[in-house]
């Protein structure tokens, strides 16, 4: 939490480390860091000076209408803090207006370097920097204040030197951010529940509508696997799955319309199997949108669920298995076929090689793998995102399935 005092503080802890930082300077021991307005800034002095000054408040998109943490609960109504970003522009001014060195350059780059290695404001720099300002609270907020650079571009300064009626000097601006400016207006609280309902089991996530919404909650595929192969049974898990005229509905981008496959005897009102079909020149792999529809009792229509995704995946055979170093050509035989369309790549370990050009569906694919060193390398075939089992989950703990693999000697 913060106070009023928020903006304040910010300022007097980045003109104290901005001090310290600059006089441990060799030749810079005699610089000063000022919070003066820029027409104000320079005066009458002629040693190293750095300048400090705040020229925009900007209110931080990110805490709008947030709670301030810890402090108010779920459920409680409160006045969101003020979240602030803080812009500063850093001027330099060399001794003697750098008539016989370079001196501003030096120390706007000690002041950046000092704000670089201060990215983020610790409590104990603004305890220390902010003596004179009691109670400001600061080092006691949650967020961070954080110090960015924050480049501008020649049009911004012009604009903003031009606004100050100034010449522009070496300058530097940075972001700093956020403050959390607590309201000062009291939380209002209820009390808190001492049961939800009878049993104190709240509320159902399904409403008991009627006729009931049919809803699909889980997909569970075979052995633990990511994605299903072709011929898998596929176990859909909900609400309301019991009816006549029951369906399981699929989807692939590469489709100009929905499939629909009968699911297996025995299905209840919260579980229903069903089988994909093995047909390699049709279901192709990739991602796919699933939903089942059902009939009620007494309704003329079906009603559908919502959708869940499946994964199918290729299954393949490699060749050659060993070949030796430098570029070998691999041919892979791949079930579902891999349509013109399809992006099918090679992972040989970490590598992956794209597919030669396949201008129709193919169960046959070429890939042109240069440079191999000797290694062993497993292998997978991507297809559209998904890639062919590599892990054998039947074992505990799952291993690698030695037929995926291939050596270069």
């Amino acid at each position: 939490m913060s106070n009023s005092n928020a903006i304040a503080a910010v300022t007097a802890t980045l003109q104290s480390i901005l001090q310290q930082g600059a006089t441990q300077e060799q030749g810079l021991n005699d610089t000063t860091v000022t919070i003066l307005p820029l027409d104000k800034a320079r005066g009458s002095n002629t040693n190293n000076q750095l300048n400090l000054f705040l020229y925009m408040v900007v209110r931080n998109a990110a805490w709008v209408n947030a709670d301030m943490p810890r402090q108010v609960r779920s459920g409680e109504m409160a006045m969101p803090p003020l979240p602030l970003n803080l812009y500063y522009l850093i001027t330099a001014f060399g001794a003697n207006d750098d008539a016989t060195a370079p001196s501003g350059h030096v120390l706007l780059g000690k002041a950046m370097s000092v704000l670089h290695d201060h990215a983020v404001l610790s409590a104990a720099d603004i305890v220390a920097a902010t003596a004179s300002l009691p109670g400001s609270d600061l080092d006691k907020q949650i967020e961070h204040v954080r110090v960015t650079f924050h480049p501008l571009t020649i049009d911004e300064l012009s604009k903003l030197w031009t606004g100050f009626a100034m010449q522009y000097r070496l300058s530097a601006a940075y972001e700093v951010g956020v403050t959390l400016i607590e309201s000062t207006r009291a939380t209002r609280a209820g009390l808190p529940v001492l049961t939800r309902g009878p049993k104190d089991d709240g509320v159902a996530s399904q409403p008991d509508l009627m006729p009931p919404v049919p809803t699909l909650d889980a997909l569970a595929l075979p052995d633990l696997q990511p994605s299903a192969l072709p011929g898998a049974v596929l176990t859909l898990s909900g609400v309301h799955l019991d009816g006549a005229n029951v369906g399981v509905q699929f989807m692939h981008p590469l489709w100009s319309a929905p499939v629909e496959v009968p699911p297996a005897a025995g299905g209840t009102a919260t579980s229903v199997k069903v089988t994909l079909p093995v047909q390699p020149a049709v279901w192709p792999a990739g991602f796919y949108a699933l939903s089942v529809f059902v009939q009620r009792p007494g309704e003329t229509f079906r009603r559908q669920t919502n959708q869940l995704v499946l994964a199918i995946a290729p299954s393949i055979t490699i060749t050659p298995a060993s070949a030796p170093a430098g570029d070998v050509v691999y041919t892979v035989t791949v079930s579902p076929q891999v349509w013109p369309s399809q992006r099918a790549s090679l992972l040989l370990g970490m590598n992956e090689v794209v597919a030669d050009a396949h201008l129709a569906q193919t169960s046959t694919l070429t890939f042109h793998a240069s440079a191999l060193v000797k290694g062993d390398y497993w292998v997978r075939l991507r297809v559209d995102g998904v890639d062919s089992f590599l892990v054998d989950r039947n074992k505990t703990p799952p291993v690698f399935d030695k037929t995926q693999k291939v050596s270069v000697t």
